[in-house]
């Protein structure tokens, strides 16, 4: 893109201004730190960027047009000028009757998207009623036992007319159905229904630990979501391979990079295993990214992604399709990141975040409330990050022109180091044998933990500053606020009405279907119409997943994977 003579000129320029103007400088005040890095210290920033840095960059082939290979500057032709991300905000609590609330109230105040969270038991497969269960009830997230349930949360919200991301991993083939049968009950043809399942157990073993059975009969599950929805429901999103709980758990951006795209070749590859077709599959595959507080290195690892993911699909897999090798994301900002100590602060930091996101071409957007290192957010604080993003959306002109940072020598050059390292990270990884080795022989998760240690060490000996925490700290104490809660007698009432759903729907009804679905299993049958039979017939997730345990065990750590 530029020419030797000139590049030769400006190098002799910087060499210059360095000697002349700097180092004079440098005598005399010194600068803050002796080495600037990127917020997880990736990557070391330079006083200075120039052409010189990005001089062997080729438009056509590291960039393109947004819309075009390699999708570096975006996969859509008009950005965000034709259409805003979907704004959705991470909500349910409590029970059904409670999280439908919210979703009206939420809807009511121009969210675009409904993003759905279940509570613990739920998302590790057991009834509100089981021992395992007990003082958890609603406290992480929604409780959700039955088909009912999941209709009183969607009771007055067409299914036609909203797209859901619901983030549940290793029961997420029963949840999925019970939306496809709410669906079914409103007269919504499948083919309109639109959302995301996150669905991804790799990194449930890495780094989120809500995991049910061992990785070969998890990806069987997940590759019969794929099969089934190829056919069903071709508009929602069989999976969200997530990078989000691996930088929540302490990973740098290109170690979330890399971990997340070999998560993403292990399950195109279990599909491939199993006789789909890449093209039949790989357009329904999302990403899930985690958005931290450098705004330069979290819109460089998007667009690093994009471009990574394209090389990915088209060199390593063949496929055809344009959308097989386009890397669509959901953001979420950065939960470990907001403190306890002075919680207004992490309204500032939950605006940048997203400002990081909307820069580097998120399809769609979570902002975390203020309050979220304390307790679920309240109906304020949700209100609050939800304005964040209107705000950003139609006053910032953030939205305006595409990937408005492009061009820069300084984001070009970081995006080119990011790609850099997650690729040696990812070859790190194949020389182990893949994800599903590295993960077994617990390299990933010791590369993830000693980042995580570093950082902290920073943190304790002041290296690294968090406004608040460990400076410009206040001595007084601060008032207290609003913290949403779950009550014992929320959680009764879940529990109540898992037994009037029990004592009125058809024992017999129910027992065929769970011996069909065991059948199923043994078989090698696709399980999704035969849970799908399961959760209409009032079957419950513990009763489901249940009969999965039976068929398949319970993955233990330290396990063969």
């Amino acid at each position: 893109m530029f020419d030797p003579d000139e590049l030769e000129e400006i190098r002799a320029s910087k060499e210059e201004w360095h000697e002349e103007e700097v180092e004079p400088v440098l005598e005399r005040f010194g600068e803050r730190k002796e080495t600037f890095t990127t917020d997880t210290g990736g990557q070391e920033v330079d006083r200075l960027y120039t052409p010189d840095d990005v001089a062997d960059l080729d438009y056509e082939a590291d960039l393109g047009n947004p819309g075009e290979p390699p999708y570096t500057r975006g996969v859509y032709s008009t950005g965000y000028r034709g259409r805003l991300w979907t704004m959705r905000q991470y909500a349910g609590f409590s029970t059904p009757e409670d999280t439908n609330e919210r979703y009206h109230y939420l809807l009511d105040q121009g969210q675009t998207g409904l993003s759905m969270a279940f509570d613990l038991p739920t998302q590790m497969g057991y009834d509100s009623d089981d021992e395992m269960a007990a003082g958890e009830v609603g406290k992480a997230g929604v409780a959700i036992d039955s088909l009912e349930d999941m209709e009183t949360v969607f009771d007055g919200i067409p299914l036609d007319e909203v797209s859901t991301s619901m983030t549940i991993n290793a029961p997420a083939s029963v949840l999925l159905a019970m939306y496809i049968a709410v669906g079914d009950k409103q007269g919504v043809d499948r083919e309109e229904l639109r959302g995301t399942i996150q669905n991804d157990l790799l990194k449930e073993y890495i780094a989120r630990n809500t995991y049910i059975y061992p990785p070969e009969p998890s990806m069987r599950i997940i590759t019969d979501i794929f099969e089934f929805c190829a056919e069903e429901t071709p508009k929602f999103n069989t999976i969200s391979i997530s990078g989000y709980h691996i930088r929540e758990a302490g990973s740098t951006a290109a170690q979330e990079l890399a971990f997340t795209l070999g998560n993403g070749i292990e399950y195109v590859e279990a599909a491939l295993d199993a006789g789909l077709d890449v093209d039949e599959f790989a357009p329904q595959l999302s990403f899930f990214f985690n958005g931290h507080n450098n705004i330069f290195e979290e819109v460089a690892k998007f667009r690093a992604a994009r471009r990574m993911w394209h090389d990915i699909m088209d060199e390593r897999f063949d496929a055809d399709d344009p959308k097989s090798k386009q890397l669509k994301f959901h953001t979420q900002t950065a939960g470990s990141m907001l403190t306890a100590q002075q919680i207004e602060n992490n309204v500032v930091r939950v605006a940048y975040q997203a400002l990081a996101a909307v820069l580097g071409g998120t399809q769609s957007l979570h902002t975390n409330g203020k309050d979220e290192a304390l307790a679920l957010p309240t109906e304020e604080s949700v209100r609050t990050a939800l304005r964040t993003q209107q705000i950003l959306a139609h006053e910032s002109g953030a939205a305006d022109t595409i990937d408005p940072l492009a061009g820069s020598y300084y984001v070009e050059s970081l995006t080119d180091e990011v790609e850099a390292e997650a690729y040696e990270i990812l070859e790190e990884v194949e020389d182990r044998g893949g994800m599903l080795e590295a993960v077994e022989q617990q390299w990933v998760q010791r590369q993830i933990q000693d980042t995580a240690f570093e950082r902290q060490k920073e943190i304790e000996e002041s290296e690294r500053i968090i406004v608040g925490v460990n400076e410009f700290e206040i001595e007084d104490e601060e008032p207290e606020m609003d913290v949403q809660e779950v009550t014992e007698e929320d959680q009764q009432r879940q529990i109540d009405s898992l037994e009037t759903v029990r004592a009125d729907r058809d024992d017999e009804a129910v027992d065929a279907a769970l011996e069909a679905l065991r059948g199923a299993a043994r078989t090698g049958e696709n399980l999704m119409p035969y849970i799908i039979d399961a959760v209409k017939a009032y079957a419950t997730v513990g009763e489901i997943c249940g009969v999965l345990r039976e068929e398949f065990g319970e993955y233990q750590p330290g396990s063969a994977v």
